[in-house]
């Protein structure tokens, strides 16, 4: 499994597609993808097998299932996002994030109750 944690365009509607109706039928992802993407069959087995190499998606014996929650794949693209553009650095990041867009007062809250909740 790749640590790819970047979606195309179609690839994030595709997902979220998965993640709003797994499991489900390999056929009705089928009949789906060809509504919304005007794809033939293979292009959507095409593209869950991309994003199964990935770990996010399974076709287990005909049903899709999910490997990865969204809320999981978000976090490690966070993460990935973070440690390669910061170093790793959070307050690298929050710096350069703040440095354009002022936090509120109910932002600032809530990131204090996220750093308490950590200690």
């Amino acid at each position: 499994m790749r640590e790819d944690y970047g979606l195309g365009t179609l690839e994030k509607r595709f997902a979220d597609i998965i993640w709003e109706r797994a499991p489900f039928p390999m056929s009705e992802l089928v009949k789906i993808c060809e509504e919304e993407f005007s794809w033939k069959r293979t292009t959507t087995y095409t593209v869950l097998k991309k994003l199964s190499n990935r770990g996010l998606f399974e076709n287990r014996n005909g049903t899709v299932e999910i490997l990865m929650e969204k809320e999981e794949f978000y976090a490690r693209q966070s993460e990935a996002y973070v440690k390669e553009s910061f170093g790793g650095s959070l307050p690298g990041f929050l710096t350069a994030f703040t440095s354009r867009k002022k936090l509120s007062r109910e932002e600032i809250d809530e990131l204090k109750k996220i750093i308490e909740s950590q200690s």
